[in-house]
């Protein structure tokens, strides 16, 4: 199962940066690349704990739709959205926020399985992994911009 981490140190409070990490619309703007969408679900504002979105978004060509829930939050120290329905057989996105001074340092944890046995671990080797770093990191940026923002 390959495995993302990333860390991402902010200039702005936890809690700020917290809030802008689960907002549907940083996330649609964070992926503009795609043009990825909220569909269904919680499709503005702050995902909450419980709560589902579906994203449509376009990718190798292909139009997907993928459906994640944020299963696990303790606010502003972390969030977790998982699959429960799209291209991937799983994934687990895990968010965490550590305070430093009135900075954060945010971390994300992306575990993800690839369908289609040997050839899903095929594609995870020779560009899914790399693909996938690039769009978090993307994402990234738009929220440390975002959160760094005064007002």
């Amino acid at each position: 199962m390959p495995i993302i981490e990333l860390a991402t140190h902010i200039n702005a409070p936890i809690e700020k940066c917290f809030d802008v990490a689960r907002s549907i619309d940083v996330h649609v703007a964070s992926t503009w690349q795609t043009g990825e969408t909220a569909i269904a679900g919680r499709t503005s504002g702050l995902i909450e704990l419980g709560e589902s979105v579906t994203w449509r978004a376009k990718h190798f060509g292909i139009w997907q739709t993928l459906t994640s829930k944020v299963t696990e939050m303790e606010y502003p120290n972390y969030f977790v959205d998982e699959m429960v329905k799209g291209a991937f057989k799983s994934f687990r996105h895990e968010h965490y926020f550590y305070p430093i001074k009135d900075q954060t340092l945010m971390k994300d944890i992306f575990m993800f399985e690839s369908p289609v046995g040997l050839l899903g671990m095929a594609a995870n080797f020779f560009f899914l992994k790399d693909y996938m770093k690039k769009l978090l990191e993307q994402r990234n940026m738009v929220i440390k911009e975002t959160a760094e923002r005064k007002g």
